[in-house]
């Protein structure tokens, strides 16, 4: 899953991407580099974000959805919060709804997701992204995480969305200090025993810096964001989440020669 985001704030590449030609671009350089899913955002969750109003979250991400599906049939991911953009994206070409509030963030967002009939993405967040990072804490952060997510998918499903198309994300990054997503990794092969594809997302974040001071900046932190995507690739998971397509896709196809073909 190559990440396309259409904001000015994005932790890793805000502003890169926000006019339409440049997010083209960028979305046809991830397609030519191996990516099978493209995940759209039009707002960025970094810590301490400020949220952006429905409609500009609209006028950002439809019309490079709209562009995309006209020119190819790869999948396109909504990386979105609301019910409405989510909507409008499905309608545009996306077919999965990433939703890092894990449909939260309206009452109706269960059944706008059952009524779209697209994939969702139900993704564990601590907190809102102004505030998520301030002091998040936890008795047991796997349990925790874990009685979560399969708490959001049983509310999906009971909103209508089919329990197939229903996907787990532990959300690194999401309010959590570095020891606790280190415990999360470490815990992959827990959530894919759960039943529902997992979605991970480590690519470049702040975690990687904790370990590492020379990666203090998020172009920094390849090394570490391909440790933590082929350990993922190991537990099984079913998807990564990755700014640097090109350089993701090589070292699994090394890695999976070296396994034997996996």
């Amino acid at each position: 899953m190559g990440v396309v985001n259409v904001t000015p704030d994005s932790f890793s590449d805000g502003g890169r991407f926000l006019g339409l030609g440049a997010a083209l671009a960028q979305a046809r350089r991830l397609i030519a580099d191996g990516a099978d899913i493209l995940d759209i955002g039009g707002e960025s969750t970094r810590p301490g974000a400020v949220p952006v109003p429905a409609a500009e979250e609209i006028a950002r991400v439809v019309p490079l959805i709209a562009a995309i599906r006209a020119e190819s049939e790869v999948t396109i991911s909504i990386d979105t919060m609301k019910p409405a953009v989510a909507r409008a994206a499905v309608a545009a070409g996306a077919s999965l709804w990433n939703d890092v509030a894990a449909l939260r963030f309206a009452p109706d967002a269960p059944e706008v997701a059952a009524e779209l009939g697209c994939e969702v993405v139900l993704m564990h967040m601590l907190g809102q992204p102004g505030t998520m990072q301030d002091d998040p804490r936890y008795d047991d952060v796997v349990a925790e995480v874990e009685a979560f997510l399969l708490a959001r998918a049983f509310t999906a499903m009971a909103a209508g969305v089919d329990r197939e198309k229903i996907w787990l994300d532990p959300g690194i990054g999401f309010g959590k200090t570095p020891a606790h997503n280190l415990a999360l990794l470490a815990a992959l092969p827990r959530f894919v025993a759960l039943g529902y594809p997992v979605l991970l997302g480590a690519s470049r974040k702040r975690f990687i810096a904790a370990l590492d001071p020379l990666g203090a900046e998020p172009d920094a932190r390849l090394g570490g964001s391909l440790a933590a995507h082929l350990h993922g690739a190991a537990a099984g998971v079913a998807a990564l989440r990755v700014h640097d397509v090109r350089e993701t896709a090589q070292a699994l196809a090394v890695w999976g020669a070296i396994e034997g073909g996996v």
